[in-house]
């Protein structure tokens, strides 16, 4: 059953490392209309941390959704992807790129990988909040979350 059919906040695991970013992404968030929760990893060790709850993240909550940079620090966010999915307790939960990188080839491999979908972060702010509110709308509203 939908979380937010039973009315607890959906858990979100924002793995990021631009604090610039991380606000905006925040800010749009709590402008919608689904309760949710966000935490979120600055880079791509301790999103693998949370995501495994070792190293001080046992009480964490599993998150609903991902959404995940690819360009991260210390591991990167194509690396966190395939750990991800080729983990039976965590390949189940559905993982969105948000990145800057156009690269074609960077999108032909996230879904390789198995991302469930792959979203370029506009420059723009207006269309930066307008893409963070159709995720929310798309896979918070639409979408059966397992």
């Amino acid at each position: 059953m939908n979380r937010k059919i039973i009315g607890q906040p959906l858990e979100i695991l924002l793995v990021e490392d631009n604090p610039g970013d991380v606000r905006l992404i925040l800010e749009a968030l709590k402008q919608g209309k689904i309760k949710n929760a966000v935490n979120v990893a600055e880079d791509g060790e301790e999103a693998m941390l949370f995501l495994t709850k070792s190293g001080g993240y046992s009480d964490k909550p599993r998150p609903d959704l991902v959404l995940l940079d690819l360009n991260l620090p210390r591991k990167d966010g194509r690396e966190v992807l395939a750990e991800i999915k080729s983990d039976p307790q965590l390949r189940t939960i559905p993982v969105i790129i948000l990145t800057s990188s156009t690269a074609e080839q960077d999108v032909l491999n996230t879904y390789k990988l198995h991302a469930n979908c792959y979203i370029t972060k506009p420059v723009d702010l207006d269309q930066f909040m307008a893409v963070v509110k159709s995720i929310e709308d798309f896979w918070f509203t639409i979408v059966v979350l397992p």
